[in-house]
């Protein structure tokens, strides 16, 4: 009489590099394009480049970027979405402020903390960590993150930085394309070591510009202490190289009032369009 076979459980993290890596084709064009969008000011670009590029070889609906430190809030770097749902925004935020401590990656950062810290910044310990909306027994995270948005599994990529930050990559597959299978592990395996790298030197750029466009915001409003609220907003979008359109969405506005508050700010600082406003922000008097 044949034994019945016990199924292999199913793994929920591992360290990438317990098998090898699958070979892939990768585009030059799409690989460009990526690194042409690190450090930059429109921060979602990089999560959307992921999500083709890796999508291009295993079916992904949705891309967040999140960066953990021990003893705050997680905080948003980055959300990509292939026209799924416009609210992918409002859902990583959910996560980051109610949700993140039920996730079980917690327990997986916490646990493999002191192996990743040992690794090291030039060889990072890469973790993979799957989860399905099954594996949550908290109904509202689950409905959040999993049931509205029809999301299958996450897979999520991550190693620590400088010693101190997790920074997370959530790749998601929807109700679609079902969980991750084999083939589909195996392309987010050979992807990892670039994703992880990408997604650090994406951060280390992003901290420098919002460090200078803080410092610059703060010397604006000491030289011209007639700045309203909305005048800061405005010049920091204009200090980010958004044009007219992308600021009022930003903003919230109608392009002509976009096109108003601008003229605005010109005006207050003496100045006649974008480029003199950045010279004259850089400027060391004041």
């Amino acid at each position: 009489m044949s034994v019945p076979r016990v199924p292999t459980p199913l793994r929920r993290h591992w360290v990438l590099g317990s098998r090898p890596p699958t070979a892939l084709d990768l585009p030059l064009t799409q690989a460009s394009a990526l690194l042409t969008h690190l450090g930059q000011g429109a921060r979602d670009a990089v999560a959307e480049h992921l999500l083709r590029l890796v999508g291009a070889h295993a079916p992904l609906a949705q891309c967040t970027i999140f960066a953990f430190e021990p003893g705050r809030k997680p905080s948003v770097v980055a959300v990509g979405d292939r026209s799924r749902t416009q609210a992918l925004p409002h859902i990583a935020e959910a996560y980051v402020s109610r949700y993140h401590r039920l996730d079980g990656l917690a327990a997986v950062m916490q646990a493999e903390w002191a192996a990743a810290h040992k690794a090291g910044a030039e060889q990072p310990r890469i973790l993979l960590h799957r989860q399905t909306g099954a594996d949550i027994p908290h109904a509202g995270y689950r409905q959040t993150c999993y049931t509205l948005p029809q999301v299958a599994e996450r897979l999520a990529v991550l190693a620590l930085y400088e010693g101190r930050r997790w920074l997370s990559v959530h790749l998601y597959r929807g109700t679609e394309h079902g969980p991750f299978d084999d083939s589909a592990i195996a392309v987010v395996e050979a992807f990892a070591p670039l994703i992880v790298q990408a997604v650090r030197l994406h951060h280390t750029g992003l901290a420098v510009h919002q460090d200078l466009g803080g410092l610059l915001l703060a010397r604006a409003v000491r030289r011209w202490p007639q700045l309203t609220q909305r005048d800061q907003d405005v010049l920091v979008a204009l200090m980010d190289g958004l044009d007219t359109a992308a600021l009022a969405g930003r903003l919230g506005l109608t392009a002509s009032s976009a096109q108003t508050y601008c003229q605005r700010v010109y005006r207050k600082l003496g100045v006649a369009g974008q480029r003199e406003m950045l010279a004259a922000l850089l400027q060391s008097r004041g």
